[in-house]
């Protein structure tokens, strides 16, 4: 009988790291580790964006709406629609609480029931982030509106039923990752009664830099 579908983490051994940009928000990495079961193992390097890793948020009201934002993302040169989302870039805070502060933040709404929803990783054949998504319900506005600068300062808010967020990803009329994983996860999750969820402090093996630290 097959195992279960899962990843394995794999670790080796790294001969030389070393940042070769170091940039705004992430840096570029280039690491030299020793690989195969072969004697002497080979050596190999790679490059690859060194990211702090993100989280994202599915808001979801009693009416079954999703919260999407459309925001500006220079690289694709887009006003994509997107769900409310943010780096981990500060020391020691965990990743729900990260993503409770971007909930606000982002939008200025609030909630009082949180679920895991998805783990996944974004590139992982050039990019080590690592990006959690939870379900957040029980939503209300919060009372403080943030200054947002920059691409934020015209972020323009929607809210959609789920099943219409879906039929746009199957039409290919949205394109943002998060957005997709994340509302096709919770298309299915819901038909199975939300069985799938998790806890939103469960800790995040995916995550490279947070192994070991639940």
């Amino acid at each position: 009988m097959a195992e279960p579908l899962a990843d394995e983490v794999s670790p080796v051994t790294v001969v030389s790291s070393e940042v070769v940009y170091d940039g705004i928000i992430w840096d570029i990495r280039r690491d030299v580790f020793e690989y195969g079961a072969v004697q002497p193992p080979q050596t190999i390097t790679r490059e690859y964006v060194d990211h702090t890793g993100a989280v994202a948020i599915l808001a979801l009201d009693d009416q079954d709406r999703v919260l999407l934002i459309r925001q500006y993302r220079h690289a694709i040169g887009t006003r994509e629609w997107e769900i409310p989302a943010g780096l981990l870039d500060i020391d020691g805070e965990s990743p729900v609480i990260g993503a409770q502060r971007e909930l606000a933040e982002e939008v200025d709404v609030a909630a009082t029931q949180w679920h895991l929803l998805s783990d996944f990783y974004s590139t992982p054949g050039g990019s080590n982030e690592t990006i959690r998504v939870y379900l957040a319900r029980g939503l209300s506005e919060t009372h403080a509106a943030f200054d947002r600068t920059d691409e934020e300062s015209e972020i323009e808010k929607r809210w959609v039923p789920l099943d219409e967020v879906v039929a746009a990803v199957l039409a290919r009329t949205i394109g943002n990752s998060i957005l997709c994983i994340a509302v096709l996860t919770a298309h299915v999750s819901r038909a199975g009664g939300w069985a799938s969820l998790g806890a939103a402090d469960a800790p995040w093996p995916r995550h490279p830099k947070l192994r070991g630290r639940d």
